[in-house]
């Protein structure tokens, strides 16, 4: 750690080139990206944000930062993470100046932030790497439109390991008073197509919080995205995929030879993450209509994709169930995200519908008293136990849904899942865990090293 003396202000670097310098064109430019951007009703507590000059990035990233305008009376305090581009740092680096400036004023770094920061191993004090940064400054415009008075940790971010990134991250989390954006553009001088493979291939990653698969000519933020989406799986964050697109896009189709890739993302708490109620409506009409596709033809609907909202063609994992009389008439789902959301919960429900074991075929007779529900999952988290009454006291009843995976007494894998829905029928913790070792296939009784439990949440709505 190295502290430098504080100075006063840093001022913009790029004022002029990659946005315009004078304040009222460049409230307009801010402005009319963030107005063209869908509201989705997000409550995010991340971003992943774009850091290219606003004729190319804005429109991606007013997606980000429209979906913060909702919270701007509550976030007073943005924790900024970029990558270097003129000043090697070896892993992270604040500033010693107080303020940051841009055309519309002047922003004040938190002290106490930094001070807290400079507290973290392989962290640095030092003006020089962010005198001439593009990557945190072209953000500022954004945040002080949107959110009007706020102080700011800004960090450069070298080379260091995610879980060092993630440290860092967890000393600045602070609460919703707190807002953590990490800079970012994805692949760079490819032709178009190629761009879009590359970038569509990340965005899968981040959606899925595949931080391990993560390239490094994939996104020249990967060192911090690396360390945001560890933290996210520690606290069970959702991620919605807001936009990806690229300079071929928003710079014209002139310049599709060598184009920079853009994207953006917000992250919420899956315990409190809620779609709207229109997609919801959306997905609930899809699973029917895959239903009664399956009638009709045998097999699900097809999806069209690229004609529903970000959030329902983000990859995410999901149940369908189905009731009739107040008895359960099949349930199927998917473990791990591996496909879009939308077409998740049409496949799901037609093997729920028709493909379940435990129950006859749906027949057309059945449809109309119906009841179906849909239960969107969030990552699964390994649980930390070291017998079987660590297990049961580390359950949280009406919250958990749990995973669990062992060793059989015949030396077969076995597996068995449990929505949080059913502590309705199996209140007690003892109990939950017997009724998930024998669906299963295991003894209520077996206990084994072997056995490792998984727990996530679920938003699930009829």
């Amino acid at each position: 750690m190295t502290i430098q003396p504080a100075a006063s202000v840093r001022p913009p670097a790029i004022a002029g080139t990659f946005y315009p310098a004078d304040a009222q064109t460049l409230a307009a430019m801010v402005d009319k990206h963030l107005s063209d951007a869908r509201d989705d009703g997000l409550d995010p507590k991340a971003l992943i944000a774009p850091h290219a000059g606003l004729i190319y990035s804005g429109p991606i990233a007013g997606s980000a930062y429209k979906s913060i305008a909702r919270r701007a009376g509550q976030i007073s305090r943005v924790v900024l993470l970029g990558p270097p581009h003129r000043v090697a740092v070896p892993k992270f680096c604040v500033p010693a100046a107080t303020r940051f400036r841009t055309p519309l004023g002047d922003v004040p770094l938190d002290l106490d932030g930094i001070a807290t920061a400079l507290t973290i191993p392989g962290v640095e004090q030092s003006d020089i790497p962010h005198a001439e940064e593009h990557s945190l400054e072209i953000h500022l415009p954004f945040l002080q439109r949107v959110l009007g008075d706020f102080t700011l940790v800004p960090v450069i971010v070298g080379g260091p390991a995610p879980q060092e990134t993630e440290t860092l991250l967890k000393a600045l989390w602070g609460g919703p008073e707190t807002l953590i954006v990490i800079s970012s553009d994805l692949s760079h001088y490819h032709d178009y197509e190629g761009a879009n493979a590359r970038d569509q291939n990340f965005r899968r990653h981040v959606e899925t919080l595949s931080l391990e698969k993560i390239e490094d000519e994939q996104a020249c933020g990967r060192f911090p995205v690396k360390g945001l989406l560890s933290r996210a799986r520690a606290l069970d964050l959702r991620v919605t995929t807001l936009d990806v697109r690229n300079s071929g896009d928003t710079g014209g189709r002139d310049h599709r030879d060598r184009v920079v890739g853009y994207g953006s993302w917000a992250l919420e708490y899956a315990g409190s993450a809620r779609l709207p109620d229109e997609d919801r409506a959306t997905l609930i009409d899809a699973a029917r209509r895959s239903i009664g596709n399956g009638l009709k033809n045998g097999r699900p609907a097809r999806v069209q994709h690229g004609t529903f909202s970000p959030a329902l063609e983000t990859y995410r994992a999901t149940f369908v169930t189905l009731n009739q009389n107040g008895k359960l008439r099949g349930c199927i789902g998917s473990i791990l995200p591996h496909r879009s959301l939308i077409e998740d919960v049409a496949i799901n429900a037609h093997k729920a519908a028709f493909g379940d074991p435990r129950f006859p075929q749906l027949s057309a007779a059945e449809v109309s008293s119906l009841d179906l529900s849909v239960s969107i999952l969030s990552h699964a988290r390994p649980m930390t136990f070291g017998s079987e009454a660590e297990a049961i006291d580390a359950l949280q009843p009406d919250v958990d849904g749990v995973i669990l995976q062992a060793e059989g007494p015949d030396g077969q894998t076995r597996r068995g899942l449990f929505l949080p829905q059913v502590w309705e029928s199996v209140p007690k913790a003892e109990q939950f865990l017997r009724h998930l070792k024998a669906k299963a296939g295991l003894p209520q009784d077996y206990w084994s090293d072997t056995i490792r439990l998984w727990r996530y949440t679920t938003e699930t709505f009829h």
